[in-house]
């Protein structure tokens, strides 16, 4: 038994099996099953190599350095400053040009500060006191400006005083201006040079125009007409976001330029272009919350002729500017071709797999279908099937005995033809007579 088996396994080995289709004659989950094919088709086709083309090998690890500059000069005179004029060194932070950049467009000034004793704002919740217990030595004002000395200072009669603190005093006490300091900055510039790289492809681009022209850059502008000229106004910049620049310019705000590159490395060089965008990234939608706009305070320190130290303390409003660049690159090759093809060709066969299920579970014959696409087989029948087929002539001939085959030869008329006297060919055809 054991050899006959591994005698039968080993055959197998060889042999071909294929399946057996059943064709049904239903109009219904024939066009059924003729939409799904056209559906997968034009899905394959279409969004799959066409859209997203997935004939190509895509490259997504974005190399990119960005380099920002911007120019523009304004005149202001003010108390706290008097007569000046701001350049790019004095509004630009950080002044490297680099991809997050600060443009300060208004400025609360608290000028010639010096280490000592001084009286803490009232505005600080903290910091106001009855008496000198409420302002313990040593500790500090939360969200103040310095550190208590332990005395109540109080004005005139009024009962209620403020902590004295050791700062910088004069402490910072003035509000946000009405209108921005420096309200004409919508006319300054922005330089934005993008530097990107696919390291898997080997492929190089930047944003700005291959030219030898001096000029260039000197006199074109950010447009349609020309997308390789990264020169744009701050207050068009500001615009495309959907806000007035003089609200932002007031109390600040946080814009996002967003550079795409998608690049098919198929097609020429010239055709992979920078697509530029631009959103506002604060809370522009709760303009009275506290939350809203941007600020932060710098210093600028000196000494005067005794050697004692001062500082001119600015909190500066104004745009911060995040340049962001993502992309990817596409080429063709042939392994996601195959992979997508081969997933078209599963996604047929999902299909029908859904129109068998629609033909012998939810239609009315269904049970007439499945009868002809299943076929029930029991032990019993099988056990039958094969006795019959192993009752071979040579097997039944054996089964019938040696009573046909050794009868005695008196049976035929008392003898043998020998004995009668007749040859053999004479004796058959007198019996057949």
């Amino acid at each position: 038994m054991g050899q006959a088996g591994c005698k039968g396994l080993s055959q197998s080995l060889l042999d071909y099996k294929t399946e057996k289709y059943v064709i049904a004659k239903n109009k219904k989950v024939g066009l059924l099953y003729r939409l799904l094919q056209v559906s997968i088709l034009t899905y394959l086709v279409v969004w799959v190599f066409l859209v997203k083309k997935g004939y190509q090998d895509t490259d997504t690890s974005l190399q990119s350095s960005i380099i920002t500059k911007v120019k523009g000069v304004t005149f202001t005179n003010t108390s706290e400053l008097g007569e000046r004029l701001w350049d790019v060194a004095d509004y630009v932070i950080p002044p490297q040009g680099e991809n997050v950049f600060f443009v300060i467009t208004n400025l609360i000034v608290t000028p010639n500060q010096q280490q000592k004793t001084c009286a803490e704002s009232e505005s600080i919740p903290d910091a106001l006191c009855y008496r000198d217990s409420d302002c313990p030595p040593g500790e500090p004002v939360v969200a103040g400006n310095g550190v208590r000395t332990g005395r109540c200072l109080r004005v005139g009669n009024m009962q209620r005083g403020t902590c004295e603190i050791f700062a910088w005093c004069p402490v910072e006490t003035k509000s946000r201006p009405e209108k921005p300091l420096l309200g004409k900055a919508e006319d300054f510039t922005i330089y934005i040079k993008n530097f990107i790289r696919f390291p898997k492809f080997n492929f190089s681009k930047t944003n700005v125009l291959d030219t030898k022209d001096k000029a260039f850059l000197k006199s074109c502008h950010f447009g349609p007409e020309n997308p390789y000229c990264p020169i744009f106004r701050l207050g068009s910049v500001v615009s495309w976001t959907g806000s007035n620049f003089q609200e932002i310019a007031l109390q600040g705000g946080v814009i996002g330029i967003q550079i795409e590159w998608d690049c098919d490395l198929d097609k020429a060089s010239s055709e992979c272009n920078p697509r530029y965008s631009f959103s506002r990234l604060d809370n522009k939608f709760s303009e009275n919350s506290i939350s809203s706009g941007y600020n932060f305070r710098f210093a600028k320190y000196y000494r005067d002729g005794a050697g004692v130290e001062f500082r001119t303390l600015m909190k500066a409003y104004g745009i911060r500017f995040d340049v962001m660049v993502n992309g990817k690159a596409g080429k063709f090759n042939i392994i996601p071709t195959i992979i997508n093809i081969g997933s078209g060709v599963a996604l047929m066969g999902a299909g029908a797999f859904f129109c068998d299920l629609v033909l012998i579970y939810l239609i009315k014959k269904s049970h007439f279908y499945r009868d002809k696409k299943y076929e029930e087989v029991s032990v019993l029948r099988v056990l039958a099937e094969s006795s019959q087929q192993d009752r071979t002539p040579e097997a039944e001939e054996a089964a019938a005995g040696p009573g046909l085959a050794e009868q005695p030869e008196a049976q035929h008329g008392g003898g043998s033809q020998k004995e009668n006297g007749c040859p053999p060919g004479l004796a058959t055809r007198g019996m057949e007579r």
